[in-house]
This record gives C-alpha cells, sequence and structure tokens, in this order.
C-alpha cells in the first residue's frame, strides 16, 4: 500500500511524475519499447508505429480540444498539411527528414491561424463547424494544385536520412515514432504544468473569469491552435514517412472524427488518455473484423463490403457510450484500477 502521498509544497504539487517510482514503471515500460520490434514479428512493430503515430496526433488534438475546450473537427486537414509538405520536401527536394519533420509541424502551425482567428468569436457547434469547413478547403486545395502535390493520384515519398542516419526499414521507422512520441509526451505534461497550461485551462472552464485574471484570450487561443497544429503536422509527417505515399482519401472527414473519438475515449485533457484512446482507436478496426470473422462468414463478407461505414459506426457507438458512462474515458479507469492495486488489500469495496 502506498503512503505518505500528501503534497506539501507548490513544487510537489507540479512535479511531472507525482511518486519516484513511476519513473522506474515508465523506464521498464520504454525499454519494453524499445525491444519490442527485437522479439516480436514484424506486424505487431508496424501497428505499434501506427499507434504511436495517433497518439502523437491526439496529444496535439487533446491540447486545443480537451484542455482549451475548443472544439476542432478539422484536424485531418492540418495532418494532411504535415504529410504532404513532408512529400514534397522529401520526394522533390532531397530535404532531410528531421527538417522535413519540423517543417511540416511549422506549415501546419502557420495554418492554424485560419481557424484560429475565428475560434476568439465562435464558440461550440459553430466553432467545430468552421473547422470542419477549413479541413474541406484544405482539401480542394490540394486536389487542384496537381503539379506540386500529385492530385488526386497522390505523391510518393522518399526515406531519406535522419542526423545521417538512414530510415530505411520499418525498424528504423518505428524507432523515428517512438522517439517523437516520447519527445510530444515530455512536452506536452511540462506544457500543461506551466503558465500556458493553466491558462488553457481556466479558458475552459469560464473564459470570462480568465479574462478577469488578466489571461489574453487572443495569445492563448492562438498558441493552443498552433501547438496543436504543429503536433498534428509532425503526425502528418510520421504518417508520410510510415505509408511512403501520400493520397488525398487518407484526410476525409472520417479522419477527424477518428481523432475526436480517440480523445473522448481516452479521456478529455488527458496526455495517458490521449495515447490510451488512440491505442485503442487505432485496432479496433482489426479488433472489429476478427469478431465478425468469429460471429460467421455472412457477417464477416458484410464488414468487408462496407469497412468505412462499419468504422463510422462504430466510433460513433464508442463516442455515445464513453459519453454516458464514462465521460472521462480509460484515463480515469486506469486511474481508479492504479488506486485500487496501490492501496490493496485495504481497498474499500465501495471504491
Amino acid at each position: 500500500m502506498r503512503t505518505a502521498t500528501y503534497q506539501e509544497t507548490y513544487g510537489e504539487l507540479t512535479r511531472l511524475i507525482p511518486y519516484r517510482d513511476g519513473w522506474v514503471w515508465y523506464g521498464v515500460l520504454l525499454a519494453a519499447l524499445i525491444a519490442l520490434p527485437l522479439l516480436l514479428p514484424t506486424y505487431i512493430a508496424t501497428y505499434a508505429t501506427l499507434v504511436f503515430i495517433a497518439a502523437v496526433g491526439a496529444i496535439g488534438l487533446n491540447l486545443v480540444t480537451g484542455t482549451t475546450g475548443l472544439i476542432s473537427l478539422g484536424h485531418a486537414g492540418f495532418l494532411a498539411i504535415g504529410a504532404y509538405t513532408t512529400a514534397i520536401l522529401t520526394s522533390k527536394y532531397n530535404v532531410e527528414l528531421a527538417t522535413a519533420i519540423i517543417a511540416s509541424g511549422a506549415m501546419a502551425a502557420a495554418f492554424s491561424a485560419l481557424v484560429g482567428i475565428p475560434s476568439l468569436r465562435l464558440k461550440g457547434l459553430y466553432l467545430a463547424v468552421t473547422t470542419l469547413a477549413f479541413s474541406i478547403i484544405v482539401t480542394n486545395i490540394i486536389l487542384q494544385a496537381e503539379s506540386l502535390t500529385g492530385g488526386s493520384g497522390g505523391i510518393s515519398v522518399k526515406r531519406t536520412s535522419l542526423l545521417g542516419l538512414p530510415i530505411d526499414t520499418p525498424t528504423a521507422v518505428y524507432y523515428l515514432c517512438l522517439g517523437t512520441l516520447v519527445l510530444s509526451v515530455l512536452g506536452a505534461l511540462n506544457l500543461l504544468r506551466s503558465r500556458v497550461g493553466r491558462a488553457w485551462s481556466s479558458i475552459r472552464d469560464y473564459d470570462i473569469a480568465a479574462i478577469l485574471m488578466g489571461i489574453n484570450l487572443v495569445y492563448y487561443k492562438l498558441l493552443a491552435f498552433a501547438v496543436s497544429a504543429f503536433l498534428t503536422g509532425v503526425a502528418g509527417a510520421l504518417l508520410a514517412i510510415h505509408i511512403r505515399y501520400v493520397n488525398i482519401d487518407a484526410f476525409g472527414v472520417l479522419t477527424s472524427v477518428e481523432a475526436l473519438a480517440m480523445i473522448i475515449v481516452g479521456g478529455l485533457a488527458s496526455v495517458r488518455g490521449a495515447v490510451l484512446g488512440a491505442f485503442l482507436i487505432t485496432i479496433l478496426p482489426d479488433l472489429s473484423r476478427l469478431v465478425f470473422s468469429v460471429a460467421g462468414a455472412s457477417l464477416a463478407g458484410l464488414s468487408a463490403a462496407h469497412a468505412q461505414e462499419l468504422r463510422a459506426v462504430i466510433y460513433a457507438l464508442l463516442i455515445m457510450g464513453f459519453l454516458r458512462f464514462e465521460p472521462e474515458g480509460l484515463a480515469a479507469q486506469w486511474t481508479r484500477t492504479k488506486r485500487y492495486w496501490s492501496e490493496w488489500p485495504l481497498t474499500k469495496r465501495s471504491s
């Protein structure tokens, strides 16, 4: 049973990890992830790579929607901007991957002003529709700029080097995505416990009170969109590097809904929740196909013929289910489970 869990100073209250043994467990988790592609089959490492990419994007969306309270349905647009920026820079200009990834995030952050400025006056459904319109506009621009983006045919991605190291194998891409996720998690956690994170939370809870406290809503809302778009653009760059071919079909409205499902299922305003939600939503399509195949050949054929529609239905059911029965998401369930076992055998059954 864990004891002495009280905090006596402000520094202890805002510590990155509340308890010292947490560093040990996270170190064990990181070591296991580093060893994963060396010990397990390639397809599992490929799945893990997709989870890492989705988690980076989910963390970005969670900063603006979960922490700041600004609903965005346009993050597929930022994902597309990041992916196409990397594809263009690597295939047409042979740019090194580190530069291409940073440039992809910066390009998405620059475009975030197009949805950040309307957020100064719009809220709720109106802001959500505006961000959705932004995503559609980005899609149409990519289709029209055929000489640069390849239009509806798409564009290939060249895996160049990263800081002098070749990124030419799935294992190398795995470690690139893992490293980016670790940096994203650490960056988001430190940002949330800083003045910026507290300002974002106050805007979400009551923006009028935030103004009276001296918080500059213009600056912090635009900053929230910029940081969120930067991480999403980086996720788009990693996705382009992973799949090696970018097509606009991968960045439709369903992608934005998928990202929103990740943070709702995982837990709004929680970095851990964004990672857990990304894991569940990423494996969900194949998990559902497995369930349908076990249920019978007719259902398996139905799921194969209507895969996109089935995904949309599953996401809708998940969102409604979690909002109704577990509004704090998987992060809250994780916390309750951890508390139960840390206090066992003195855990109260009522908890």
